[in-house]
């Protein structure tokens, strides 16, 4: 049976779409499943942001074949790791936890490279095309870390 690994922002279509698409290409696919998942419901079943989009395939990476989806309780039973991609999140999906170990699966990404700084991936959505590159950097580094942990702990 597969690790895995779901990755959370607010809406489905910018942060978590990378953060997915960048982990699962770190990882063997056999041994992990990676997906992703929004807070908020306004883009269930949209494609990733086009800007999301090429900056992926900028970089060797096809993310347009996902589809948003929002954050549901039983996530917290199909899944081993979940990554949020700034406080808000964080708050909103440990809420939705039914006990400490639940509670305990959530973690900032950004947490994997400024462990305990509490930082945020800043949400692209509203800017311009420069703050997509700046989040794919932020998320390569930091899903590296995070495959290279999964990778040594799930051999």
């Amino acid at each position: 049976m597969p690790v895995k690994i779901l990755m959370v922002c607010l809406g489905n279509i910018c942060r978590s779409p990378l953060a997915e698409g960048l982990l699962a290409s770190k990882l063997p696919k056999d041994q992990f499943l990676v997906d992703s998942a929004g807070t908020g419901n306004w883009h269930v079943g949209s494609c990733p942001d086009e800007r999301s989009i090429e900056v992926a395939r900028r970089n060797g990476l096809d993310i347009s074949h996902q589809r948003g989806r929002q954050f549901k309780t039983s996530d917290f039973d199909n899944f081993d790791y979940i990554y949020v991609m700034d406080a808000s999140n964080l708050r909103n999906v440990q809420n939705m936890a039914r006990n400490e170990q639940e509670r305990d699966k959530v973690k900032l990404i950004l947490d994997e490279l400024f462990p305990g700084e509490n930082m945020d991936v800043p949400d692209p959505y509203f800017g311009l095309h420069d703050g997509f590159n700046s989040v794919y950097r932020m998320l390569d580094e930091a899903t590296g870390n995070i495959a290279d942990k999964l990778k040594a702990n799930h051999p």
